[in-house]
């Protein structure tokens, strides 16, 4: 297993809304010095019901495998897809507006 890599103390945020399948999310997404993505957060409308407690969960593992070195190209394609190719849940959705 590959070492974390540690963020930077201070490190910009950047902030999307975006909607999927109905419901509302912001995203945040912090950085490496060196631009690479490092974290992402995200939050449904719908505070404390099973969707966002499944999209929070979701931004950490991402962000864990992040720190870890899994390329968010690797991410998105590991992403469940529906029968179009479009993603299934929020932060598929979110890797491909930012990938």
């Amino acid at each position: 297993m590959s070492q974390r890599e540690r963020l930077p103390n201070r490190r910009g945020h950047e902030v999307l809304n975006f909607e999927h399948n109905g419901f509302r999310y912001v995203a945040g997404m912090g950085r490496f010095a060196d631009g690479r993505l490092a974290e992402v957060f995200l939050d449904c409308s719908k505070g404390g019901t099973a969707v966002d407690v499944s999209a929070r969960d979701s931004a950490v593992v991402a962000s864990i495998a992040l720190q870890h070195g899994v390329a968010p190209q690797t991410l998105q394609h590991a992403i469940l897809r529906n029968a179009d190719g479009t993603a299934a849940g929020p932060l598929g959705e979110l890797l491909d507006m930012i990938a």
